[in-house]
């Protein structure tokens, strides 16, 4: 699990990185990434009830983002505030090293 650090604490910091923050799309996923003055990285997942019902199936997608985030953390750098957020219900099931491929490739091209 991804230490509580390198997550958002209210709702206040989600609310900003929405507004001011710059989106990168995929059909699955997108990132609203938004540099920030913290001195590290801030994450957060948005599953939203229109994707799924289910507040156990929601939960165990937030899970594995999570998982992938924290795995890729250590190449991540850049002090940025990160929001994923989920459009599809496949998250739930594709092979975790899919999802980290998607994960890493949305980190890497919210850097440059």
């Amino acid at each position: 699990m991804l230490n509580s650090k390198y997550r958002f604490h209210s709702r206040g910091g989600v609310r900003y990185t929405y507004q001011k923050g710059k989106t990168i799309r995929t059909p699955k996923i997108s990132l609203v990434h938004n540099n920030n003055e913290r001195g590290f990285q801030r994450f957060g997942v948005v599953v939203s009830k229109k994707v799924l019902k289910s507040a156990v199936g929601r939960n165990r997608i937030r899970r594995r983002v999570y998982e992938a985030i924290r795995l890729e953390l250590k190449e991540f750098k850049a002090k940025k505030d990160c929001l994923f957020i989920i459009y599809s219900k496949d998250i739930k099931t594709i092979p975790f090293l899919e999802l980290r491929k998607i994960i890493r490739e949305l980190l890497d091209e919210s850097i440059h």
